[in-house]
């Protein structure tokens, strides 16, 4: 219909201009053209310059890689394996089933911080990541646990309306820690290995869960490690990953307690974010010294790391809270 539409127009367009010269002829037959483009939904001169869904089959590797290495600090294990997820999902042309990962550790330690770099290298202008990058707050959309049912169906058709728009959507699930049990089994269906549901592919698009959940295993780990006087980079990815899904699927805090999402294999990552040192806070204070507009301060930023570095109470080796409240402290101590 719109191009029956279009030719329509633009053969009508010369007998409606008998008047004019043949350059404004040519400007108004090229405006039209121009304003044809921008009005299709998924022209290739409107996606170029807004950006459409259609064309978000690619990502900057080295564009993202850079982000994640410049802003996050002390992740070196969650970069690799995001950095691997998004490149086999990103690389195949109709994968098999949608990327699934699970970011697990102590709050701050930038589980968050890694699903909003992602979204911003999926599609890098605003308008286009409000339509294909979708949050969930457990408190704010399930806060409910005598609505569970109703939950379960407005998820699925939210999901499912959401992926029949644009194959590359982003789902970003936070506080999993808080959702009522059961609740995310219902996505289920659109997470394994189907061709098609109902006529909606779902391979190409991208589920990320939030959890602090499991955060005191890795944070177990970790230390173990440092007094065994072994490096924080030599623990084993699969040995925390195997940990992790044993810890989530037992914990009734987790979210994914019994899920089927674990007992199928439908989760294709759990990604540890280890524990933040007193290296890595500074690294946090140095950054939002800058990201504030205000000179390094040396004294300050080692103040401030020195006094959210505080877990166990003997080593005073990890930050409890992360970087969570680097911002708050360094505008109050400008």
């Amino acid at each position: 219909m719109k191009l029956r539409n279009a030719a329509v127009f633009f053969i009508l367009v010369p007998t409606l201009t008998p008047a004019l010269d043949p350059l404004s002829t040519s400007v108004l037959m090229g405006s039209a053209a121009v304003a044809w483009q921008l009005l299709s939904s998924q022209s290739w001169l409107k996606c170029s310059l807004l950006e459409c869904c259609n064309m978000k089959d690619t990502l900057n590797f080295s564009v993202i890689k850079m982000d994640l290495d410049r802003k996050v600090f002390g992740q070196h294990l969650a970069i690799q394996i995001v950095l691997r997820a998004l490149s086999a999902n990103m690389h195949s042309k109709r994968p098999r089933k949608p990327l699934v990962m699970s970011f697990h550790g102590w709050t701050g330690t930038g589980k968050s911080f890694v699903s909003s770099i992602i979204a911003e290298n999926l599609y890098r202008l605003n308008i286009p990541r409000r339509k294909f990058v979708h949050h969930f707050s457990t408190v704010l959309h399930f806060p409910h646990l005598s609505h569970t049912h109703l939950y379960k169906e407005q998820l699925q058709n939210w999901i499912r309306g959401n992926v029949s728009a644009c194959p590359r959507s982003l789902f970003i699930f936070a506080e999993m820690d808080q959702m009522p049990h059961g609740l995310i089994d219902s996505i289920m269906p659109f997470l394994g290995y189907h061709e098609e549901i109902d006529g909606v592919y779902y391979g190409k698009a991208i589920f990320i869960f939030l959890n602090n959940a499991g955060g005191d295993k890795i944070t177990e780990i970790a230390l173990d490690y440092w007094r065994s006087l072994k490096r924080r980079e030599d623990i084993p990815v699969k040995k925390l990953q195997s940990l992790l899904s044993e810890e989530i699927f037992r914990n009734r805090n987790s979210g994914f307690f019994h899920s089927q999402l674990i007992q199928k294999n439908l989760i294709d990552y759990f990604i540890p974010f280890l524990p933040l040192e007193y290296k890595h806070v500074r690294q946090c204070v140095r950054e939002e010294l800058r990201v504030q507009g205000h000179p390094e301060d040396e004294d300050l930023i080692a103040e401030i790391a020195l006094a959210m570095t505080d877990y166990p109470s003997e080593e005073r080796l990890y930050s409890s809270k992360g970087c969570k409240t680097v911002a708050s402290r360094v505008a109050l101590s400008i």
